[in-house]
């Protein structure tokens, strides 16, 4: 069999929407290719570079040209909202196909010892490392938006060991994997795209912490989220979704418990903090990458 390699280099907040669209109309998986070479012992941070290259594959046979189609499509409807580059194909042979998506996703590094790894990738850990496994195939939540990586320079300062977590919209769980590999006690996970449901539930058995992580096909309000019954909430999802669930998610927090949020464009977060306010809820710290925030908050 013969496949066609489809390819577009976009800007890192753009990554995880057209990861979305490879991941549902292609075949086989996405890839991502991210920087790699940097040294954490002299200080280096991982770059962020201005365009990153998100692949996908489809097999030539009678379902290509709807494949293409699709999500040439979506790239176009983005390309609405933001400039990028057009889209690249190319045709490869069937034994091409394995070593031709896995090369380009390499191990990032997200704030000071958290390390997302391809599943396939050999890393050598440096003391302390926490090692996060993904496959690149896994599209919702990967590291490379902002938002996400927020999130867990956000969790690595903020989970003490023990917690118990509600994570609203969790993806592929990457949030929940990360707050329990650091020490969290439990997550709850939920996620209305069930698709991402069996990519969350892969992934937690990947990281071996699928018995403290429960993914459920759900949202709120939710009658396994009691009032007060946890430590920390994370939604790493949209300012509109944040508020007008905001009621519910806040009412499961116990008293001192708290939030971390994002999927927030600064030119929103004064509305979501206007709502959080009123329910008792206090930011702490706030901290931006472009465009989106990512918040720190308490409830009092």
């Amino acid at each position: 069999m013969r496949w066609l390699e489809l390819c577009v280099d976009v800007p890192p907040e753009f990554v995880e929407p057209i990861s979305h669209i490879f991941y549902r109309y292609g075949y086989g998986g996405v890839s991502i290719e991210s920087p790699a070479d940097f040294n954490p012992d002299e200080g280096e941070k991982a770059p962020v570079p201005e365009t990153l290259s998100v692949r996908t594959y489809i097999p030539k046979d009678a379902s290509t040209d709807e494949r293409r189609a699709n999500i040439e499509i979506g790239v176009k409807l983005i390309n609405h909202i933001h400039p990028i580059a057009p889209l690249r194909e190319r045709e490869i042979k069937d034994e091409d196909w394995e070593t031709n998506w896995k090369q380009y996703f390499h191990p990032i590094r997200v704030g000071k010892k958290l390390v997302i790894c391809p599943t396939w990738q050999k890393y050598d850990s440096l003391l302390g490392d926490v090692l996060i496994h993904l496959d690149p195939g896994m599209a919702f939540g990967t590291g490379h938006h902002p938002t996400t990586r927020m999130c867990m320079e956000l969790l690595e300062e903020t989970i003490a060991g023990g917690e118990k977590i509600i994570d609203l919209g969790c993806g592929s769980g990457i949030l929940s994997v990360t707050a329990v590999k650091l020490g969290a006690g439990s997550s709850l996970g939920l996620e209305i795209e069930l698709n991402a449901v069996k990519v969350a539930e892969e992934n937690c058995v990947l990281n071996g912490v699928d018995e403290a992580i429960t993914v459920l096909n759900e949202t709120l309000p939710n009658n396994r989220y009691s009032e007060e019954d946890f430590d920390l909430a994370l939604a790493n999802i949209s300012a509109k979704v944040i508020i007008e669930l905001a009621e519910h998610l806040t009412r499961g927090l116990r008293t001192g418990g708290k939030l971390i949020l994002s999927g927030v464009l600064e030119s929103d977060l004064e509305d979501v903090r206007d709502v959080l306010y009123r329910l008792g809820v206090v930011f702490h710290e706030v901290i931006t990458d472009g465009d989106w925030t990512a918040v720190l908050a308490t409830k009092r």
